[in-house]
């Protein structure tokens, strides 16, 4: 078995681009996923792991969970994984995985799907949640419209303790999403304080999908003259806003009883 002792040594180095920088993810068509239970989640959604680096001082799990599938693996030092590691709790097991065609073509809907579509997103804590939330509600896609964040984003991954890899995930443009959802006859709801109704007035129990914009500037018009109805989460208080993970999840759940949880 390999063994890399030095942050100096080229591999290593090129492991620290592939962290930082979406650029050269995008160039490889790999990225870095740290953390037991990711690595799991990640396999069992069928990504192909390249190679698993692991470090003996501090490792706490046993490596052989691993030892049914073909991967190279490849001992480190610590100073070598606390270089790469992006969180401050440490497992000390990093994988290379290749990244995925995320095209609305490869999208396997169910029959009457529930769908969460979010315009532009740009911060990766938000992603992260809404990926939860997703997950947490069994829907049948997340659609990422113009997205401003490279989805293998560390930060994503993160934030997103592994869910990134148990939604099924598509991106495009919102034009494309558009046509997409409309020749799936899917009704589009769009979250919005433009010409909207009160969100729970409407029925979410035909195929549909709940769209939502950032917190700065809300849906494109694009959307918001597309909708099958633009909807409205009543606000009490002084602002007139909430955070786009709290919002979806307010929508998502709402479907879901009409829906009876199913």
């Amino acid at each position: 078995m390999k063994e890399i002792t030095s942050v100096q040594n080229p591999y290593i180095k090129s492991l620290v681009q592939l962290q930082e920088k979406a650029k050269t993810r995008k160039q490889t068509g790999t990225f870095l996923i740290e953390g037991v239970r990711e690595i799991e989640l990640a396999l069992k959604a069928g990504y192909e792991i390249e190679k698993l680096l692991f470090t003996p001082e501090i490792i706490n799990f046993q490596i052989s969970k691993f030892s049914n599938f073909q991967i190279d693996r490849v001992a480190i030092s610590r100073e070598v994984y606390q270089k790469l590691a992006y969180r401050d709790t440490t497992e000390g097991v990093i994988a290379i995985a290749r990244s995925k065609d995320l095209s609305l073509a490869n999208l396997h809907l169910s029959q009457n799907p529930l769908i969460l579509v979010a315009e532009a997103p740009e911060k990766p804590g938000n992603i992260g949640a809404l990926l939860r939330t997703a997950d947490a509600a069994n829907l049948d896609a997340v659609i990422i419209a113009n997205p401003k964040s490279d989805l293998y984003n560390p930060n994503i991954v993160r934030s997103s303790v592994g869910c990134l890899f148990t939604n099924q995930i598509a991106t495009g443009t919102t034009e494309d999403i558009i046509a997409f959802l409309k020749a799936k006859k899917i009704a589009i709801f769009c979250a919005t304080l433009q010409d909207s109704v009160t969100y729970h007035t409407q029925d979410y129990t035909q195929p549909t999908a709940i769209v939502v914009g950032t917190e700065a500037t809300g849906l494109s018009t694009d959307w918001r003259t597309s909708s099958t109805k633009n909807i409205i989460i009543p606000m009490q208080g002084a602002i007139d806003s909430m955070n786009v993970s709290v919002a979806a999840a307010v929508l998502i759940f709402e479907a879901k009883r009409q829906r009876n949880f199913s």
